[in-house]
C-alpha cells in the first residue's frame, strides 16, 4: 500500500511538472479572499509611513525631542521586526488564520489608545504595542496566499497584488495622513485602523480556511527569545549609533544582537525541527530576495521620511497637497508591480530586477540634484523610485515564497516581512539620522537667539520653522532660510547614500537571484 501511494505521489508530481496547470486554479471566492487579506497589508504598511506626514503636527502638539521623534516612528517597525519570525512560526503551529484574527482585534484596540496618547512617551508605548499585534498580521497574510493559491501562475499574480498593496500602503500613508490631518487632529491617523479591520474580522472566518504545519516540532522557547533579542539588540544598536554617534552603548547593543543572532542560527542548524530553516538562505532565490527587499524598503521609507518634511515645511504645501504630489509615484509603483507578472515569465530575475533597481537609483540621483527646488523633482524622482521598487518587490517576494516548503510558509513569510520592517527601521534610523546630523551641523543661527531657542532650532526642522514664526520678521526670515538651506543640503547627501543602497541591491540581485529548485511544480 505504501509503495502504491509513493508511486501515485511521484506520478502526480511528474504530471504537475509537465503541466503545472493541472493544479487547482483559484475561483472567484479565492480572489475575494485575497481582497480581504489586503486590508491588513494596506493598514500595516500605511502605519509605516503615515506618521512621516503627521510628525510635524505631533511635534507641535507633544513637543518630542529629535530622538523621541525617531522613536515615535521606529518603535512600531522595531517591535514588528523583532517578533515577526516568532509570530510566523506561531502561525505555522497554531494556525495562520487564528493569528490573523487575534492580531486584527488587538491592533484595532491599541490604535484607539494611540490616537489619544497624551505624551510622546505614551505614543511610543502605543506604537510598540501596535508592533506586537502587527507582527501577527503580516506573516499570516503572505503565508495564507500559499494555501489559497495552489497554481503558481495565479500565486505569482496574487503575490504581485500583495506586494503592490504593501508598496501602495507605504505611499498611501502620506496621502491618507494628509487628508485626515487637513480636517482632524493627528490622532485620526490611528483611528483609521478600526473601520479597516472590522470587515476583516467578520469575513475571514467564512472566506479563508485555516492552515498550519501538519507536523510542527516542539515549541522552542529559547529560539523565540534568541530571535527577539537578536533583532531587538541589533536594531537598537544601529539606531543608537546613528543618532548618538560611536559609543560603548551602541557598539555593545549591536555586537550583542549579532552574537545572539549567531546563536540563533547555530541552534536552528542543530535542531531536527527548527523554528526557521536557515538553510533556505543558501538558495540565491531566498537569501538574495530577502536582501533585495531589505535594501529597497530602506530606500523607500528613507525617501518618504525626508520628502514629507521637505514638501510641508520648506515648499509650504498643506498635508493634502503634499500627499497628492506623491500620487504619481504611488500609481507607478502599483502599475509596475502588476505589469511585471507576465514579463517575469520570460525575463530571468537576474536581468529583470537589476534593470528595475537601476531606475530607482537614478530616481535618488534626481532628488539629489533638485533638493530644495520645488515639487517637480520630487514627483519625477518618486515615479522612478516607485517603478523600480514595485518590480523588485513583486519578483523577490514570489521567489522567496516559492523557495520554501508549504508547511513552513509562515516562517518563510516572516523572514520576508522581517526584511520589510527592518528596512522601515533603518530607513528612518540611518537615513533620517544622517539627515538630522547634517542639518544640525549646517544650520547657521541668527544673532540674538537664547540658548533654548538655539537648541530648538538645531533639534529639528519643524522646531526651527515654528520658532521662526514667533521671532521678529527679519530674524524669523533669516532663521527659516538658513534652516531650509541646511535641510536641502542634507537631502542631497542622504539621497546620494540612498542611490548607493539601490546600486547595492542591484548587484545582489544580479549575482544571486535564481528560479527556485522545483519551482515548476510548486
Amino acid at each position: 500500500m505504501t509503495n502504491q501511494t509513493t508511486s501515485a505521489t511521484h506520478a502526480a508530481s511528474a504530471a504537475d511538472r509537465i503541466d503545472p496547470g493541472r493544479r487547482a486554479r483559484a475561483t472567484r471566492r479565492q480572489w475575494i479572499a485575497l481582497a480581504v487579506l489586503m486590508l491588513p497589508v494596506l493598514l500595516v504598511s500605511v502605519d509605516n509611513t503615515v506618521l512621516s506626514f503627521a510628525l510635524p503636527a505631533i511635534a507641535l502638539d507633544l513637543g518630542p525631542t529629535a530622538a523621541q521623534q525617531l522613536w515615535i516612528i521606529d518603535a512600531y517597525p522595531l517591535v514588528l521586526a523583532a517578533l515577526l519570525v516568532a509570530m510566523g512560526s506561531a502561525g505555522d503551529r497554531f494556525g495562520r488564520r487564528r493569528m490573523l484574527l487575534i492580531g486584527s482585534i488587538g491592533f484595532a484596540l491599541v490604535s484607539v489608545a494611540a490616537a489619544y496618547a497624551p505624551t510622546a512617551e505614551a505614543l511610543i508605548l502605543a506604537r510598540a504595542a501596535l508592533g506586537f499585534f502587527g507582527a501577527m498580521l503580516m506573516p499570516s497574510t503572505l503565508s495564507l496566499l500559499r494555501s489559497v493559491f495552489a497554481d503558481r501562475e495565479q500565486r505569482r499574480l496574487a503575490i504581485a497584488i500583495w506586494a503592490s498593496g504593501f508598496a501602495a500602503g507605504s505611499a498611501l500613508g502620506p496621502i491618507v495622513g494628509g487628508v485626515l490631518l487637513e480636517h482632524f487632529a493627528w490622532g485620526s491617523v490611528f483611528l483609521l485602523a478600526v473601520p479597516v479591520l472590522v470587515p476583516l474580522v467578520v469575513l475571514v472566518p467564512s472566506l479563508i480556511p485555516e492552515s498550519r504545519d501538519p507536523a510542527p516540532g516542539p515549541i522552542d522557547v529559547p529560539s523565540i527569545l534568541l530571535s527577539f533579542a537578536a533583532m531587538g539588540g541589533a536594531v537598537y544598536g544601529i539606531k543608537h549609533l546613528a543618532i548618538d554617534g560611536l559609543d560603548a552603548v551602541g557598539v555593545l547593543a549591536l555586537a550583542g544582537g549579532l552574537a545572539l543572532g549567531a546563536l540563533f542560527v547555530r541552534r536552528q542548524l542543530r535542531s531536527s525541527a527548527p523554528m526557521l530553516d536557515v538553510r533556505l538562505f543558501r538558495q540565491g532565490s531566498f537569501g538574495g530576495g530577502v536582501l533585495v527587499n531589505l535594501l529597497s524598503v530602506i530606500a523607500l521609507v528613507g525617501f518618504l521620511f525626508f520628502v514629507s518634511q521637505h514638501l510641508q515645511l520648506i515648499v509650504g504645501l498643506s498635508p493634502v497637497q503634499a500627499g497628492l504630489a506623491l500620487t504619481p509615484g504611488l500609481v507607478a509603483m502599483i502599475a509596475a508591480g502588476l505589469a511585471v507578472v507576465p514579463i517575469s515569465r520570460r525575463v530571468h530575475p537576474r536581468v529583470l530586477v537589476p534593470s528595475a533597481i537601476a531606475l530607482s537609483a537614478a530616481g535618488y540621483l534626481v532628488i539629489a540634484m533638485t533638493a530644495g527646488h520645488g515639487v517637480a523633482g520630487v514627483v519625477i524622482a518618486f515615479v522612478m523610485l516607485g517603478v523600480g521598487i514595485g518590480v523588485a518587490e513583486t519578483v523577490s517576494n514570489e521567489l522567496i515564497l516559492s523557495s520554501a516548503p508549504s508547511a513552513k510558509a509562515g516562517a518563510a513569510s516572516a523572514v520576508s516581512e522581517t526584511a520589510y520592517e527592518l528596512g522601515a527601521v533603518l530607513g528612518t534610523a540611518v537615513l533620517g539620522s544622517i539627515l538630522a546630523a547634517w542639518y544640525r551641523t549646517a544650520i547657521e543661527l541668527p544673532v540674538g537667539l537664547s540658548a533654548s531657542q538655539a537648541d530648538a532650532a538645531r533639534e529639528t526642522l519643524a522646531g526651527a520653522m515654528a520658532l521662526a514664526e514667533s521671532l521678529p520678521a527679519a530674524t524669523g526670515a533669516e532663521l527659516a532660510a538658513s534652516a531650509a538651506d541646511a535641510f536641502a543640503s542634507g537631502i542631497t547627501v542622504t539621497a546620494l547614500i540612498g542611490s548607493l543602497l539601490m546600486v547595492a541591491a542591484g548587484i545582489v540581485a544580479a549575482t544571486t537571484l535564481n528560479e527556485p529548485r522545483g519551482a515548476a511544480s510548486q
